[in-house]
Protein backbone atom coordinates (compact mmCIF):
# COMPACT_ATOMS: atom_id res chain seq x y z
CA UNK A 1 0.00 0.00 0.00
CA UNK A 2 1.43 3.33 -1.01
CA UNK A 3 2.45 5.72 1.73
CA UNK A 4 1.14 9.30 1.53
CA UNK A 5 3.25 12.13 2.92
CA UNK A 6 1.94 13.95 6.00
CA UNK A 7 4.55 16.63 6.66
CA UNK A 8 1.99 19.39 7.30
CA UNK A 9 0.06 17.52 9.98
CA UNK A 10 3.19 16.22 11.67
CA UNK A 11 4.88 19.63 11.60
CA UNK A 12 1.83 21.29 13.16
CA UNK A 13 1.80 18.64 15.89
CA UNK A 14 5.56 18.59 16.57
CA UNK A 15 5.89 22.38 16.82
CA UNK A 16 3.99 22.33 20.11
CA UNK A 17 5.79 19.30 21.56
CA UNK A 18 9.47 20.15 21.60
CA UNK A 19 10.00 19.10 25.21
CA UNK A 20 8.43 15.71 24.53
CA UNK A 21 10.76 15.37 21.54
CA UNK A 22 13.77 16.03 23.77
CA UNK A 23 12.63 13.51 26.37
CA UNK A 24 12.05 10.93 23.65
CA UNK A 25 15.62 11.38 22.46
CA UNK A 26 16.90 10.72 25.98
CA UNK A 27 14.57 7.72 26.33
CA UNK A 28 15.90 6.13 23.15
CA UNK A 29 19.32 5.94 24.79
CA UNK A 30 17.81 3.87 27.63
CA UNK A 31 14.80 1.86 26.45
CA UNK A 32 14.39 -0.15 23.22
CA UNK A 33 12.48 2.19 20.88
CA UNK A 34 12.35 4.64 23.80
CA UNK A 35 9.22 3.24 25.48
CA UNK A 36 8.30 1.07 28.47
CA UNK A 37 5.03 -0.27 27.01
CA UNK A 38 4.54 -1.26 23.37
CA UNK A 39 1.31 0.70 22.91
CA UNK A 40 2.97 3.97 23.97
CA UNK A 41 5.26 3.83 20.94
CA UNK A 42 4.51 6.60 18.44
CA UNK A 43 6.47 7.98 15.51
CA UNK A 44 8.18 10.39 15.48
CA UNK A 45 7.91 10.42 19.29
CA UNK A 46 5.30 9.96 22.04
CA UNK A 47 4.02 12.69 24.32
CA UNK A 48 5.30 12.86 27.90
CA UNK A 49 2.69 13.60 30.56
CA UNK A 50 3.34 15.51 33.77
CA UNK A 51 0.03 15.28 35.62
CA UNK A 52 -3.63 14.38 35.27
CA UNK A 53 -6.95 14.99 36.96
CA UNK A 54 -10.44 13.74 36.26
CA UNK A 55 -10.75 13.08 32.54
CA UNK A 56 -7.78 15.24 31.52
CA UNK A 57 -4.00 15.19 31.44
CA UNK A 58 -1.20 17.63 30.58
CA UNK A 59 2.10 17.04 28.82
CA UNK A 60 5.52 18.59 29.46
CA UNK A 61 4.87 21.23 26.80
CA UNK A 62 1.69 22.39 28.54
CA UNK A 63 -0.73 20.80 26.08
CA UNK A 64 -4.00 19.65 27.63
CA UNK A 65 -5.83 16.50 26.53
CA UNK A 66 -9.14 14.81 27.11
CA UNK A 67 -7.80 11.39 28.03
CA UNK A 68 -9.21 8.12 26.73
CA UNK A 69 -6.29 5.92 27.74
CA UNK A 70 -7.61 6.13 31.30
CA UNK A 71 -4.70 4.18 32.70
CA UNK A 72 -5.04 1.46 30.01
CA UNK A 73 -8.59 0.98 31.27
CA UNK A 74 -7.84 1.04 34.98
CA UNK A 75 -9.37 4.45 35.72
CA UNK A 76 -13.13 4.03 35.45
CA UNK A 77 -13.34 6.79 38.09
CA UNK A 78 -10.88 9.06 36.28
CA UNK A 79 -7.49 10.34 37.36
CA UNK A 80 -7.01 11.05 41.06
CA UNK A 81 -10.52 10.28 42.21
CA UNK A 82 -10.82 11.92 45.66
CA UNK A 83 -11.63 8.71 47.55
CA UNK A 84 -8.85 6.72 45.91
CA UNK A 85 -6.34 9.56 46.29
CA UNK A 86 -7.12 10.01 49.97
CA UNK A 87 -6.97 6.30 50.78
CA UNK A 88 -3.68 5.68 48.97
CA UNK A 89 -2.10 8.88 50.35
CA UNK A 90 -3.01 7.94 53.91
CA UNK A 91 -1.59 4.47 53.43
CA UNK A 92 1.65 5.82 51.94
CA UNK A 93 2.25 7.62 55.22
CA UNK A 94 1.76 4.36 57.15
CA UNK A 95 3.92 2.16 54.93
CA UNK A 96 4.13 0.72 51.44
CA UNK A 97 5.22 -2.82 52.27
CA UNK A 98 5.07 -4.62 55.59
CA UNK A 99 6.40 -8.01 54.56
CA UNK A 100 3.42 -9.32 56.51
CA UNK A 101 -0.31 -9.91 56.32
CA UNK A 102 -2.45 -6.83 56.94
CA UNK A 103 -6.10 -5.93 57.47
CA UNK A 104 -6.46 -4.12 54.16
CA UNK A 105 -5.84 -7.28 52.12
CA UNK A 106 -8.64 -9.01 53.99
CA UNK A 107 -11.07 -6.15 53.40
CA UNK A 108 -10.07 -5.97 49.72
CA UNK A 109 -10.59 -9.69 49.21
CA UNK A 110 -13.95 -9.54 50.98
CA UNK A 111 -15.10 -6.82 48.58
CA UNK A 112 -14.14 -8.94 45.58
CA UNK A 113 -16.10 -11.86 47.05
CA UNK A 114 -19.13 -9.67 47.59
CA UNK A 115 -19.10 -8.09 44.13
CA UNK A 116 -17.87 -10.76 41.67
CA UNK A 117 -20.30 -13.70 41.23
CA UNK A 118 -17.60 -16.38 40.71
CA UNK A 119 -15.39 -15.29 43.61
CA UNK A 120 -15.74 -18.00 46.25
CA UNK A 121 -12.02 -17.54 46.94
CA UNK A 122 -9.48 -14.90 45.84
CA UNK A 123 -5.71 -14.87 45.24
CA UNK A 124 -4.05 -11.51 44.58
CA UNK A 125 -1.28 -10.93 42.04
CA UNK A 126 0.53 -7.80 40.89
CA UNK A 127 -0.78 -7.60 37.31
CA UNK A 128 -3.27 -8.94 34.82
CA UNK A 129 -0.60 -10.92 32.98
CA UNK A 130 0.29 -12.71 36.21
CA UNK A 131 -3.39 -13.39 36.85
CA UNK A 132 -4.03 -15.08 33.49
CA UNK A 133 -0.82 -17.09 33.73
CA UNK A 134 -1.81 -18.25 37.21
CA UNK A 135 -5.37 -19.10 36.15
CA UNK A 136 -4.06 -21.32 33.35
CA UNK A 137 -1.76 -23.07 35.80
CA UNK A 138 -4.68 -23.60 38.17
CA UNK A 139 -6.73 -25.18 35.40
CA UNK A 140 -3.92 -27.53 34.47
CA UNK A 141 -3.22 -28.49 38.06
CA UNK A 142 -6.88 -29.02 38.92
CA UNK A 143 -7.65 -31.23 35.91
CA UNK A 144 -4.29 -32.93 35.52
CA UNK A 145 -4.35 -32.00 31.82
CA UNK A 146 -2.00 -29.82 29.82
CA UNK A 147 -3.82 -27.96 27.05
CA UNK A 148 -5.55 -24.59 27.11
CA UNK A 149 -8.07 -23.44 24.51
CA UNK A 150 -8.17 -19.72 23.74
CA UNK A 151 -10.02 -17.50 21.30
CA UNK A 152 -8.11 -16.23 18.28
CA UNK A 153 -7.14 -12.58 18.69
CA UNK A 154 -7.96 -12.37 22.40
CA UNK A 155 -5.27 -10.68 24.48
CA UNK A 156 -4.38 -12.20 27.86
CA UNK A 157 -1.10 -10.49 28.65
CA UNK A 158 2.43 -11.09 27.47
CA UNK A 159 3.43 -14.44 29.01
CA UNK A 160 4.33 -17.40 26.77
CA UNK A 161 0.89 -19.04 26.68
CA UNK A 162 -0.90 -15.76 25.97
CA UNK A 163 1.38 -15.00 23.01
CA UNK A 164 -0.14 -17.83 20.97
CA UNK A 165 -2.98 -17.16 18.49
CA UNK A 166 -2.93 -13.41 18.99
CA UNK A 167 -2.72 -12.19 15.37
CA UNK A 168 -2.96 -13.82 11.93
CA UNK A 169 -1.45 -16.20 11.08
CA UNK A 170 -2.76 -17.71 14.31
CA UNK A 171 -0.45 -20.69 14.20
CA UNK A 172 2.51 -18.36 14.83
CA UNK A 173 3.02 -16.62 18.21
CA UNK A 174 2.91 -12.84 18.36
CA UNK A 175 6.41 -12.81 19.84
CA UNK A 176 9.71 -14.52 19.28
CA UNK A 177 11.10 -16.65 22.07
CA UNK A 178 8.04 -18.85 22.65
CA UNK A 179 9.07 -22.51 22.95
CA UNK A 180 7.43 -24.93 20.56
CA UNK A 181 6.56 -27.08 23.55
CA UNK A 182 4.46 -24.21 24.94
CA UNK A 183 2.83 -23.50 21.58
CA UNK A 184 1.76 -27.13 21.36
CA UNK A 185 -0.23 -26.82 24.59
CA UNK A 186 -2.45 -23.98 23.30
CA UNK A 187 -5.34 -24.57 20.91
CA UNK A 188 -7.36 -21.75 19.35
CA UNK A 189 -10.75 -21.18 17.76
CA UNK A 190 -12.52 -18.18 16.20
CA UNK A 191 -14.58 -15.94 18.47
CA UNK A 192 -18.31 -16.68 18.77
CA UNK A 193 -18.07 -19.80 16.62
CA UNK A 194 -19.75 -22.43 18.77
CA UNK A 195 -19.44 -25.16 16.14
CA UNK A 196 -15.67 -24.65 15.86
CA UNK A 197 -15.36 -24.71 19.64
CA UNK A 198 -17.43 -27.88 19.93
CA UNK A 199 -15.34 -29.55 17.24
CA UNK A 200 -12.01 -28.75 18.87
CA UNK A 201 -13.25 -29.80 22.30
CA UNK A 202 -14.63 -33.06 20.91
CA UNK A 203 -11.28 -33.75 19.25
CA UNK A 204 -9.08 -32.78 22.19
CA UNK A 205 -11.14 -32.63 25.40
CA UNK A 206 -9.29 -35.53 27.10
CA UNK A 207 -6.22 -33.26 26.98
CA UNK A 208 -7.90 -29.87 27.62
CA UNK A 209 -7.57 -28.34 31.08
CA UNK A 210 -9.21 -24.98 30.52
CA UNK A 211 -10.73 -22.48 28.12
CA UNK A 212 -9.92 -18.79 28.52
CA UNK A 213 -11.68 -15.93 26.76
CA UNK A 214 -12.53 -12.26 26.92
CA UNK A 215 -16.22 -12.16 27.74
CA UNK A 216 -16.68 -8.56 26.58
CA UNK A 217 -18.98 -8.37 23.56
CA UNK A 218 -19.59 -12.11 23.62
CA UNK A 219 -23.30 -11.98 24.41
CA UNK A 220 -25.35 -14.14 26.75
CA UNK A 221 -26.25 -16.88 24.27
CA UNK A 222 -22.66 -17.55 23.23
CA UNK A 223 -21.37 -17.55 26.80
CA UNK A 224 -24.13 -19.91 27.88
CA UNK A 225 -23.10 -22.28 25.09
CA UNK A 226 -19.45 -22.04 26.17
CA UNK A 227 -20.44 -22.65 29.77
CA UNK A 228 -22.42 -25.75 28.83
CA UNK A 229 -19.70 -27.17 26.55
CA UNK A 230 -16.99 -26.78 29.18
CA UNK A 231 -19.09 -28.06 32.06
CA UNK A 232 -20.10 -31.19 30.15
CA UNK A 233 -16.44 -32.02 29.49
CA UNK A 234 -14.99 -31.11 32.89
CA UNK A 235 -13.03 -28.18 31.42
CA UNK A 236 -12.26 -25.16 33.60
CA UNK A 237 -13.86 -22.03 32.15
CA UNK A 238 -11.83 -18.85 32.68
CA UNK A 239 -13.22 -15.38 32.03
CA UNK A 240 -10.43 -12.87 31.53
CA UNK A 241 -12.03 -9.80 33.12
CA UNK A 242 -8.83 -7.82 33.53
CA UNK A 243 -10.41 -5.05 31.44
CA UNK A 244 -14.12 -5.78 31.84
CA UNK A 245 -14.14 -6.55 35.55
CA UNK A 246 -16.15 -3.86 37.41
CA UNK A 247 -16.65 -2.00 34.08
CA UNK A 248 -19.65 -3.62 32.40
CA UNK A 249 -21.35 -3.91 35.76
CA UNK A 250 -20.02 -4.09 39.34
CA UNK A 251 -19.61 -7.85 38.90
CA UNK A 252 -18.19 -7.52 35.39
CA UNK A 253 -19.31 -9.41 32.29
CA UNK A 254 -20.41 -12.41 34.33
CA UNK A 255 -22.99 -10.24 36.08
CA UNK A 256 -23.86 -8.33 32.90
CA UNK A 257 -24.48 -11.49 30.86
CA UNK A 258 -25.59 -13.73 33.72
CA UNK A 259 -23.02 -16.49 33.08
CA UNK A 260 -20.63 -17.56 35.84
CA UNK A 261 -17.20 -19.02 34.99
CA UNK A 262 -15.09 -21.29 37.16
CA UNK A 263 -12.25 -18.77 37.38
CA UNK A 264 -12.00 -15.04 36.76
CA UNK A 265 -8.90 -12.95 36.22
CA UNK A 266 -8.98 -9.33 37.40
CA UNK A 267 -6.72 -6.27 37.41
CA UNK A 268 -6.94 -2.58 36.33
CA UNK A 269 -10.10 -1.24 38.06
CA UNK A 270 -9.56 -3.80 40.83
CA UNK A 271 -6.72 -1.72 42.29
CA UNK A 272 -8.09 1.72 41.54
CA UNK A 273 -5.33 2.54 39.08
CA UNK A 274 -2.43 1.11 41.08
CA UNK A 275 -0.67 -2.18 40.31
CA UNK A 276 -2.78 -5.15 41.31
CA UNK A 277 -4.46 -8.25 39.92
CA UNK A 278 -6.28 -11.34 41.14
CA UNK A 279 -7.58 -14.77 40.31
CA UNK A 280 -11.02 -15.39 41.78
CA UNK A 281 -13.20 -18.46 41.50
CA UNK A 282 -14.35 -21.79 42.82
CA UNK A 283 -13.14 -22.68 46.30
CA UNK A 284 -12.26 -26.27 45.30
CA UNK A 285 -9.95 -25.02 42.53
CA UNK A 286 -8.26 -22.29 44.58
CA UNK A 287 -7.78 -24.86 47.36
CA UNK A 288 -4.70 -25.87 45.37
CA UNK A 289 -2.94 -22.86 46.93
CA UNK A 290 -3.54 -24.05 50.49
CA UNK A 291 -0.71 -25.13 52.76
CA UNK A 292 -1.07 -28.31 54.81
CA UNK A 293 0.91 -30.14 57.44
CA UNK A 294 1.68 -32.79 54.88
CA UNK A 295 5.14 -32.95 53.25
CA UNK A 296 3.81 -34.89 50.26
CA UNK A 297 1.14 -32.25 49.59
CA UNK A 298 3.52 -29.36 50.16
CA UNK A 299 6.05 -30.71 47.70
CA UNK A 300 3.90 -32.36 45.06
CA UNK A 301 0.27 -31.41 45.58
CA UNK A 302 -0.08 -27.66 45.88
CA UNK A 303 0.59 -24.64 43.68
CA UNK A 304 3.20 -22.32 45.09
CA UNK A 305 2.51 -18.63 44.62
CA UNK A 306 4.85 -16.02 46.07
CA UNK A 307 4.94 -12.43 44.78
CA UNK A 308 6.61 -9.56 46.59
CA UNK A 309 3.92 -6.99 45.86
CA UNK A 310 0.82 -9.18 46.00
CA UNK A 311 -1.90 -7.21 47.83
CA UNK A 312 0.58 -4.56 48.93
CA UNK A 313 -1.01 -2.09 51.38
CA UNK A 314 -1.12 0.90 49.02
CA UNK A 315 -2.78 -1.01 46.17
CA UNK A 316 -5.16 -2.59 48.66
CA UNK A 317 -6.14 0.80 50.07
CA UNK A 318 -6.73 2.22 46.59
CA UNK A 319 -8.62 -0.90 45.54
CA UNK A 320 -10.93 -0.79 48.54
CA UNK A 321 -11.72 2.87 47.93
CA UNK A 322 -12.38 2.28 44.25
CA UNK A 323 -14.55 -0.81 44.70
CA UNK A 324 -16.63 0.89 47.36
CA UNK A 325 -17.54 3.51 44.74
CA UNK A 326 -18.06 1.25 41.71
CA UNK A 327 -20.09 -1.40 43.56
CA UNK A 328 -23.14 0.89 43.33
CA UNK A 329 -23.23 0.47 39.54
CA UNK A 330 -23.73 4.19 38.92
CA UNK A 331 -20.21 4.90 37.58
CA UNK A 332 -20.64 2.11 35.03
CA UNK A 333 -24.01 3.44 33.88
CA UNK A 334 -22.63 6.96 33.49
CA UNK A 335 -19.61 5.77 31.50
CA UNK A 336 -21.79 3.64 29.24
CA UNK A 337 -24.16 6.55 28.56
CA UNK A 338 -21.24 8.78 27.58
CA UNK A 339 -19.70 6.06 25.40
CA UNK A 340 -22.96 5.48 23.56
CA UNK A 341 -23.31 9.20 22.92
CA UNK A 342 -19.78 9.43 21.53
CA UNK A 343 -20.32 6.34 19.41
CA UNK A 344 -23.37 7.87 17.75
CA UNK A 345 -21.58 11.18 17.15
CA UNK A 346 -18.44 9.53 15.73
CA UNK A 347 -20.44 7.31 13.39
CA UNK A 348 -22.45 10.30 12.16
CA UNK A 349 -19.23 12.20 11.42
CA UNK A 350 -17.87 9.28 9.41
CA UNK A 351 -21.11 8.80 7.50
CA UNK A 352 -21.57 12.49 6.71
CA UNK A 353 -18.08 12.71 5.25
CA UNK A 354 -18.37 9.50 3.29
CA UNK A 355 -15.64 7.79 5.27
CA UNK A 356 -16.03 4.03 5.38
CA UNK A 357 -15.60 3.10 9.00
CA UNK A 358 -17.34 1.61 12.00
CA UNK A 359 -17.28 3.00 15.54
CA UNK A 360 -18.57 0.32 17.90
CA UNK A 361 -19.44 0.65 21.58
CA UNK A 362 -18.73 -2.26 23.92
CA UNK A 363 -20.13 -1.07 27.23
CA UNK A 364 -17.90 1.97 27.95
CA UNK A 365 -15.15 1.09 25.48
CA UNK A 366 -15.25 2.43 21.91
CA UNK A 367 -13.40 0.82 19.03
CA UNK A 368 -12.86 2.45 15.63
CA UNK A 369 -12.25 0.56 12.40
CA UNK A 370 -11.57 2.62 9.29
CA UNK A 371 -11.96 0.48 6.20
CA UNK A 372 -10.96 2.72 3.31
CA UNK A 373 -7.58 4.06 4.35
CA UNK A 374 -5.09 4.89 1.59
CA UNK A 375 -2.17 4.01 3.85
CA UNK A 376 -1.45 0.94 5.97
CA UNK A 377 -3.58 0.34 9.07
CA UNK A 378 -0.57 1.01 11.27
CA UNK A 379 0.17 4.31 9.52
CA UNK A 380 -3.48 5.34 9.57
CA UNK A 381 -3.65 4.71 13.32
CA UNK A 382 -0.48 6.74 13.84
CA UNK A 383 -1.84 9.71 11.92
CA UNK A 384 -5.19 9.52 13.67
CA UNK A 385 -3.50 9.64 17.07
CA UNK A 386 -1.48 12.68 16.02
CA UNK A 387 -4.50 14.40 14.47
CA UNK A 388 -6.56 13.85 17.62
CA UNK A 389 -3.73 15.13 19.83
CA UNK A 390 -3.70 18.31 17.73
CA UNK A 391 -7.32 18.70 18.80
CA UNK A 392 -6.53 17.99 22.45
CA UNK A 393 -7.70 14.35 22.64
CA UNK A 394 -5.54 11.31 23.36
CA UNK A 395 -6.35 7.63 22.86
CA UNK A 396 -4.24 4.51 22.59
CA UNK A 397 -4.83 3.80 18.91
CA UNK A 398 -7.01 0.78 19.60
CA UNK A 399 -9.88 2.07 21.70
CA UNK A 400 -11.39 4.97 23.60
CA UNK A 401 -11.88 3.96 27.23
CA UNK A 402 -14.60 6.16 28.62
CA UNK A 403 -14.71 6.97 32.33
CA UNK A 404 -17.52 7.97 34.66
CA UNK A 405 -16.08 11.51 34.86
CA UNK A 406 -16.00 12.49 31.18
CA UNK A 407 -18.40 15.43 31.20
CA UNK A 408 -20.21 17.59 28.65
CA UNK A 409 -17.18 19.78 27.96
CA UNK A 410 -15.07 16.66 27.35
CA UNK A 411 -17.67 15.21 25.00
CA UNK A 412 -17.96 18.42 22.98
CA UNK A 413 -14.19 18.78 22.67
CA UNK A 414 -13.87 15.14 21.67
CA UNK A 415 -16.49 15.44 18.94
CA UNK A 416 -14.82 18.60 17.60
CA UNK A 417 -11.39 16.98 17.69
CA UNK A 418 -12.64 13.85 15.92
CA UNK A 419 -14.31 15.95 13.22
CA UNK A 420 -11.08 17.91 12.70
CA UNK A 421 -8.97 14.73 12.72
CA UNK A 422 -11.03 13.08 9.99
CA UNK A 423 -10.80 16.24 7.89
CA UNK A 424 -7.02 16.47 8.42
CA UNK A 425 -6.57 12.83 7.42
CA UNK A 426 -8.61 13.50 4.29
CA UNK A 427 -6.45 16.47 3.34
CA UNK A 428 -3.35 14.40 4.02
CA UNK A 429 -4.52 11.74 1.64
CA UNK A 430 -4.71 9.10 4.34
CA UNK A 431 -8.48 8.64 3.86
Amino acid sequence: MAQVRDEALQAQWAARRTKSAALAERARQIFPSGVTHDSRYLEPFPIYVTHAKGARKWDVDGNEYVDYWMGHGALLLGHNHPSVLQASSEQLAKGTHFGACHELEVAWGELVQQIVPSAERVKFTSSGTEATMLAMRLARAFTGKDKIVKIQGHFHGWHDYAAVAMEPPYDEPISRGIPKAVQNTVLSVPFKDVNALRAILDAHHPEVAGLILLAGGAGTEYLQDVRELTRERGIVLIFDEVVTGFRYAPGGCQEYYGVTPDLTTLAKILAGGLPGGAVAGRADILALFESRDDPQWQRFGRIRHPGTFNANPVSAAAGIACLNVVRSGEPQKQAIRTAERLQRAFQEILDQRGVHGIMSADASILALRLTDGKVSDRELTRRLRIALQVGGVDFDGASFKVSAVHDEADVQQTIAAFTQAIELLGKDGAL
